[in-house]
């Protein structure tokens, strides 16, 4: 009997797909932890989250902020309610954290022309009190975490008590609720790169330490594939935040006229779609020095860093399409 239900099982499955009406795939919940600045990357990567959202594909648990200046808050409530879903939490590290922000002060420009409930960073909650909060919600092993940032929440994270929202200490309560951590950082096989070596210490102890499996979008990834210009020269879309960021930016830098690199881009794809088949794993462990350089150790086991599959054009043009994604 046993036999005869499974190969049933498995004759329905593929009439359904032979139907052309595939079986209902849940949406990827996910925590989203950005610098938001200084680089403008961060915006891409957003609007990206948003359309997958709309689509079905994720589900927006919160938006996190690893850097503290004074804004930051408001402006990722400003792309949040652009996108319809004013309400999603937003964080801010109310501890020690760096400050960096725009040169272009595009986050001014932001705030200034876009509706936003929160107004300054002491509206925001706490970081790692609504990492815990959030966390404790969710099912076992079924949060995936982005960070396109600093390590800096991640590691006051894995170093936070037992609270009223879980019993667990943080090391524990991440085993627990998270699936996987996809990280914008690093350079491989081995290199420096800026949002591992920016807040050095934060990442050798959150990666020394974390308790799930870590992809790794490099810095040789994204900066090869080059978004940006379709959307600044898309004349259907109006008054859109992301729209207005990319065309206050692209033309201030010479090194972007074919496009701005795509590093935090890269990482939210995979995220929420899977490395494949954009990208296959080099699987093993990465070795974080004290000033933030990264080595790789093949031997290791845990980790793993992204090796470019799809030509770099063809990434950019999925990028650019969801980049354009309109608010439903």
């Amino acid at each position: 009997m046993y036999k005869f239900i499974t190969a049933f099982a498995i004759v329905f499955c593929c009439a359904i797909v032979a139907s052309g009406q595939p079986m209902t795939k849940k949406p990827v919940s996910i925590i989203f932890d950005s610098d938001m600045g200084p680089d403008y990357d961060d915006v891409g990567a957003i609007a990206m989250l948003h359309a997958f959202a709309d689509k079905g594909d994720a589900k927006i648990l919160a938006t996190i902020a690893s850097t503290n200046y004074p804004g930051v808050a408001g402006v990722l409530n400003v792309f949040n309610t652009y996108f319809k879903r004013p309400g999603i939490p937003i964080g801010v590290p109310k501890g020690k954290a760096l400050g960096l922000r725009d040169w272009q002060h595009w986050t001014d420009t932001v705030l200034h022309k876009y509706p936003h409930k929160i107004k300054t960073n002491y509206e925001a909650e706490d970081a790692v009190k609504l990492y815990r909060r959030i966390l404790a919600t969710q099912p076992n092993h079924s949060v995936t975490i982005v960070t396109i940032g600093f390590f800096t929440n991640m590691s006051d994270l894995l170093k936070s008590a037992p609270d009223e929202y879980s019993k667990l200490d943080g090391k524990a309560l991440v085993a627990a609720k998270v699936k996987v951590l996809v990280s914008m950082g690093g350079k491989f096989p081995e290199g420096s790169e800026f949002n591992v070596n920016q807040d050095a210490a934060a990442s050798k102890y959150s990666l020394d330490n974390w308790p799930v499996p870590v992809i790794f979008s490099g810095g040789e990834i994204g900066e090869k594939v080059k978004t940006g210009l379709p959307l600044i020269h898309n004349a259907g879309i109006k008054n859109s935040p992301v729209k207005d960021v990319f065309s206050i930016c692209i033309p201030m830098a010479k090194e972007d006229a074919p496009g701005r690199n795509s590093w935090d881009e890269t990482a939210v794809l995979v995220a929420v779609k899977g490395y494949s088949p954009y990208y296959t794993l080099h699987k093993g462990r990465i070795n974080i020095a004290v000033n933030g350089s990264n080595t790789w150790d093949d031997s290791g086991k845990g980790h793993a860093y992204l090796v470019a599959k799809m030509p770099a054009e063809d990434a950019a043009a999925i990028i650019n399409e969801l980049m354009m994604h309109q608010p439903k």
